[in-house]
């Protein structure tokens, strides 16, 4: 009895231990397994951004979770889903990515990255590691093509 119960304390431990994400799926399927993307991977749908990220790669994605879209002001997210609004969509939504695999091991005080958008995004790490302002709540996601970075806000491209 004391060893079936240790063999299942071990083997739930070894679960929780595990990555929650496995590295064989690329970026996309990466997202829609986690759960908390559910209106980026709506938005990177309607910005027709699906097969480019499913793409080789490697690609760092700076992810808002779905409370980052929802803290966005009522109607955001609606509006920049219309058809109408796909480049200013696509423009966002290149935003939030870096070409190449930025580890957070990589990352220090002050550096820019350009992005898929052409703008530059800052890195800050006083007080946590930033991009823009947005904390990374979860680095280092890893996928087949490249790597995730949860975030807790939108960011946006300079006008």
């Amino acid at each position: 009895m004391i060893r079936r119960t240790f063999l299942a304390l071990t083997a739930a431990v070894s679960l929780m231990s595990a990555p929650a994400f496995a590295a064989d799926k690329d970026i996309v399927d990466t997202a829609v397994g986690a759960g908390n993307f559910t209106t980026l991977v709506a938005a990177v749908e309607a910005a027709g951004l699906v097969d480019t990220l499913k793409g080789p790669g490697p690609f760092t994605v700076f992810a808002p979770t779905d409370a980052a879209f929802a803290a966005l002001p009522a109607g955001t997210v609606e509006d920049l889903l219309k058809p109408e609004n796909k480049d200013k969509l696509v423009a966002i939504l290149t935003y939030h990515v870096v070409p190449g695999k930025v580890m957070s091991t990589d990352l220090s005080e002050g550096m820019t990255a350009k992005t898929v958008n052409g703008a530059d995004v800052t890195i800050t790490l006083e007080g946590g590691a930033k991009v823009n302002g947005a904390a990374i709540s979860t680095a280092d996601i890893e996928a087949s093509n490249g790597v995730i970075h949860v975030i807790d806000q939108v960011i946006l491209p300079p006008m």
